[in-house]
């Protein structure tokens, strides 16, 4: 199996560096905020991050190519960086600490892109999370200060805590009684959002979450982080890994009877 130490550790670079930028933005009064043609926000900070995180990129892996959700795809090759400078610009915006960047190497194979390596991290809540094909998942300070994660052991659905981002998206896929089914039949819901119900999954501490759409980017450093902890990614129609528009992750006893509640249509 290939060794992406290397890789990791330059994902782990790029990362320090976003969050000296983010941070730096984070509550400021005169933060720049614009709206983007498909009416999300974007901010000076996601564009100086993802501007930052490119320029390392071109000296460091000149040959790879390039994926980010402010400035597009540039390259082409095997093996592909993809970058969401900030995953949660909603709340970046606000002045809510739950955002993070999320950095994440693919490698073309007979499946298509799959990532090999993820990097997310929230320095507004001074964490980070991080994982290489066939090395595990870890959260800490850095490389030489982490704990391993592990997915948790729950069987059943009426022990699971579910996490979710909001109820739109699947009420405009007409998968909302599925949705609503599925929370009452949980433990615990909680809308939590973006990146962290994926780390939490992989934390053990949530089973199951999933979002009715997504771009790559928002997927792609979750996947491996999930998969390397030992739980499951796929699409809602189960295909595994981050390339289906959307995203179901679970410890993996879960995950069947997770998209059979999704998938439910009325």
């Amino acid at each position: 199996m290939p060794d992406y130490h290397d890789d990791l550790r330059l994902a782990h670079v790029l990362a320090d560096a976003a969050d000296a930028v983010t941070m730096d933005r984070f509550k400021a009064l005169d933060l720049k905020v614009e709206t983007k043609p498909d009416m999300t926000p974007v901010s000076e900070a996601d564009k100086a991050a993802e501007e930052l995180i490119r320029g390392h990129l071109h000296r460091a892996r000149p040959r790879d190519a390039i994926l980010g959700e402010e400035y597009g795809i540039e390259g082409t090759g095997p093996r592909r960086w993809v970058i969401d400078p900030i995953d949660g610009t909603k709340n970046y915006v606000r002045g809510v600490p739950v955002w993070a960047t999320l950095i994440s190497l693919m490698e073309a194979g007979e499946n298509g892109f799959q990532p090999v390596v993820g990097v997310v991290s929230a320095p507004a809540l001074s964490r980070r999370w991080w994982a290489a094909k066939g090395s595990g998942a870890y959260t800490g300070r850095s490389l030489t200060s982490a704990t391993r994660l592990k997915v948790s052991s729950v069987e059943r659905i009426a022990d699971a805590s579910f996490a979710y981002s909001s109820l739109t998206g699947w009420e405009e896929q007409g998968r909302l009684d599925g949705f609503l089914d599925l929370t009452r039949a949980c433990w615990r819901t909680r809308g939590y959002g973006d990146f962290w119900p994926y780390m939490m999954v992989a934390e053990g501490s949530v089973d199951i979450c999933a979002e009715p759409e997504l771009s790559l980017w928002d997927m792609a450093a979750n996947a491996i982080v999930v998969q390397e902890a030992g739980g499951r990614f796929t699409s809602l129609d189960g295909v595994d890994g981050p390339g289906g528009g959307n995203g179901a992750a679970s410890n993996g006893a879960l995950h069947r009877e997770l998209l059979g509640y999704l998938n439910q249509r009325y």
